[in-house]
């Protein structure tokens, strides 16, 4: 690893994580791979897509790009190779978050998606959606996820962007829940329900949001373990390998325990 004054703009390699498709990212340091692989029409049209996605951000908050949170934003450009050094750790590297922490990923979680209520997607866009979402209403991230969550000195910022694609609200916000709070068989509702509380209450859902999160979580939930198990099957990659790793006994564990939860969940975000 470089000395600290040395690391702006190196992009390292390091071990893929949960959730995380084949982009490799350093902490610190944001990279779009948008043309590594597949059909070259594919990933040029999904390249301008990410791009456009880019530009929008870039128009909400006056800056180079604006894919952090509503405190001070110029993360790094949603294109291949275009680079901007954010120093701090993964969220998933430190402790688990407080309640305040919880509640300013809710708070970026909406203004993410209110910046992109006024996208449009370009000609002949080609996304990579991993799970397929409940509606398609505005364009989402799809892994709002701490180990996609870069935590500077004075400003958060989300990155791994190549996922990006036609989403809904309600559903980044599951996954989003579901992964910060983390809703998981070893935890417990009595401490988890009002950590799930706490970014809700940041995001700022209304009543119904609140009344169908519960529902969407364990959808997504199972969404990822079902794409785990597609992937054990077909040899897919990097999901074949997570499986391997013993990743879809956690995911469809976590869908269980939401499941077998979901109406304390429910009336903890109803209160």
């Amino acid at each position: 690893m470089p000395a600290e004054d040395e690391r702006e703009f190196v992009v390292a390699e390091r071990p893929v994580l949960v959730g995380e498709a084949d982009a490799a990212v350093e902490l610190g340091v944001a990279r779009q791979s948008l043309v590594d692989a597949g059909h070259p029409d594919q990933q040029k049209t999904k390249g301008a897509a990410v791009e456009a996605v880019a530009q929008v951000l870039q128009g909400r908050w006056g800056q180079p790009v604006g894919l952090v949170d509503d405190e001070q934003v110029d993360v790094a450009r949603c294109l291949r190779q275009v680079l901007e050094y954010v120093q701090g750790p993964l969220a998933h590297e430190l402790p688990a978050m407080t309640d305040g922490e919880l509640a300013r990923v809710g708070r970026l979680v909406r203004d993410l998606h209110d910046a992109l209520a006024s996208f449009f997607a370009p000609a002949g866009a080609h996304w990579e959606v991993a799970i397929p979402p409940d509606a398609e209403d505005v364009v989402c991230h799809h892994d709002l996820a701490p180990w996609n969550l870069v935590l500077g000195t004075d400003r958060w910022v989300f990155i791994d962007w190549d996922g990006a694609g036609p989403g809904s609200r309600h559903w980044d916000l599951a996954y989003a829940a579901q992964a910060f709070t983390p809703l998981q068989a070893d935890g417990g509702p009595d401490q988890d329900a009002p950590r799930l509380r706490a970014l809700v209450d940041g995001h700022g859902a209304d009543r119904t949001q609140r009344q169908r999160l519960p529902a969407l979580i364990e959808a997504h939930t199972r969404g990822m373990y079902d794409l785990l198990c597609d992937g054990a099957g077909t040899g897919r990659q990097p999901w074949a390998r997570l499986h391997a790793e013993g990743q879809a006994q956690l995911w469809g564990s976590s869908a269980d325990y939401v499941a077998a939860f979901s109406v304390v969940f429910t009336a903890a975000l109803a209160t």
